[in-house]
């Protein structure tokens, strides 16, 4: 006859309380990043967001016919952003209204002011943006056109419409 062992030096045991240990353990991460990782809230009302995405395409339609055209670029060491703004406005704003979406996390965008300098660029500080890719809009004051494009990761500068060269 086989001498028996005592229970924990035989791997059966280990082996089934493995499993439903496993599971306890990977619930438990997934509780730890749900709580982490807020997701944004979604949006009661679908028709009126609708009706909204009509009206940012007739700004696009705008700032398209305008033949407006915009060159973002980053300096001094990633702290100032400026942009020129190039089309057949009759007057140029003093300040435009640029956003930079996050794809997934609505509390990590970032609304800045770009102010007009002597010169005819554009300046703001730039905020620090981190690693991925962002979704860029720049706006009229008074929502009449809008430029929008993607600011890929690692980029120092970036078209958004039309760029003209200066004449």
């Amino acid at each position: 006859m086989a001498k028996s062992q005592v229970w924990y030096r035989e791997p059966w045991p280990w082996i089934l309380i493995f499993l439903p240990l496993s599971a306890v353990v990977a619930s438990m991460i997934s509780i730890w990043l749900a709580i982490k990782s807020a997701d944004g809230l979604v949006e009661d009302d679908y028709y009126k967001q609708g009706m909204a995405i009509n009206k940012t395409l007739r700004r696009d339609q705008v700032a398209q016919a305008l033949h407006l055209g915009a060159t973002l670029t980053v300096g001094a060491g990633g702290k100032v952003l400026w942009m020129t703004l190039s089309g057949d406005l009759k007057t140029h704003p003093q300040s435009l209204a640029l956003s930079f979406l996050h794809p997934t996390q609505a509390g990590r965008d970032h609304k800045l002011t770009l102010q007009a300098n002597p010169e005819g660029r554009y300046i703001a500080a730039m905020p620090d943006l981190g690693k991925g890719a962002w979704r860029v809009t720049v706006e009229a004051p008074d929502n009449t056109w809008r430029l929008a494009g993607h600011w890929p990761a690692g980029q120092t500068e970036i078209h958004l419409g039309e760029v003209r060269k200066s004449e």
